[in-house]
């Protein structure tokens, strides 16, 4: 396992033993009783034109598992297969999983290590956010999610704006509040760490283990993708954030987060 993920995997492993205690209590409650929960309006649209009921689908990078079990049961799909890095959260999104009685079942691994007992077995992909940046090679990345993509499968993208990685964010030394929108950064930096913690999940800050994420433009996205036999049928770009890391500059025409359809030839 490269360095960086095995770094990564430890990372979120302490990132979830010390989760808040209301991170993934709804869950149950919610994949239940409502229509696609955890997903945005514009994300659901897209989920409901496609064609789930009696198929196949996977998630790579599935976190504690919350947006599988929601499109497996709103859209009757007969199996889902989640993956992340972390033991802790995918344990966690098992036992969901049986509580629910859904047919999903979520699997421990780095993805790049995918093996080819998942060759073509997917209907439909899905990816949202955060998850591409834990990747330093999406050529490589794609060419996994490619690979589980039965002939003609489907895949769907929701994830933050390249344009963002641009962006100071609260908490920042070169963040200014009143000029939320100003560019600190180049469009095309690379690898990034951080000991600040994972505050979405624990709800406070903490010297954490080292992340290590990687900002991607549109085109590396893009070319990842095509390289790998994925045609790009749909792309959809929005100026509201999905992140939680931009909700002050909300519909102030810069766009924050995107929908990227695509399907396997």
């Amino acid at each position: 396992m490269e360095k960086y993920i095995e770094g990564n995997k430890a990372a979120w492993e302490e990132a979830f033993d010390n989760r808040d205690e209301s991170w993934g209590a709804d869950i149950a409650d919610r994949v239940t009783n409502e229509d696609y929960p955890f997903f945005n309006e514009d994300m659901k649209r897209v989920l409901k034109e496609i064609d789930t009921n009696g198929k196949v689908i996977g998630q790579f990078c599935c976190n504690n598992g919350r947006e599988l079990l929601s499109l497996v049961k709103c859209g009757k799909a007969s199996e889902g297969v989640g993956f992340d890095i972390a033991e802790n959260q995918v344990a966690f999104a098992n036992d969901k999983a049986k509580e629910l009685g859904l047919p999903c079942s979520f699997e421990a691994v780095n993805i790049f290590d995918i093996d080819d007992g998942y060759k073509e077995k997917f209907d439909v992909v899905i990816i949202t956010i955060g998850a591409l940046c834990w990747f330093d090679d999406l050529k490589r990345f794609f060419a996994v999610i490619s690979k589980c993509m039965k002939p003609g499968a489907v895949i769907v993208i929701n994830e933050q704006h390249p344009c963002t990685n641009m962006l100071a964010t609260a908490g920042e030394e070169v963040f200014d509040p009143d000029h939320k929108l100003e560019c600190h950064y180049s469009y095309f930096e690379h690898e990034w760490k951080s000991n600040g913690g994972m505050y979405y999940i624990t709800q406070k800050s903490y010297q954490s283990k080292t992340f290590t994420d990687y900002t991607h433009s549109m085109s590396e996205i893009i070319t990842g993708m095509c390289s790998n036999g994925i045609v790009i049928t749909g792309l959809q770009e929005f100026d509201y954030d999905i992140s939680g890391g931009f909700p002050e500059i909300n519909h102030n025409r810069y766009p924050l987060s995107m929908i990227i359809e695509g399907k396997k030839c």
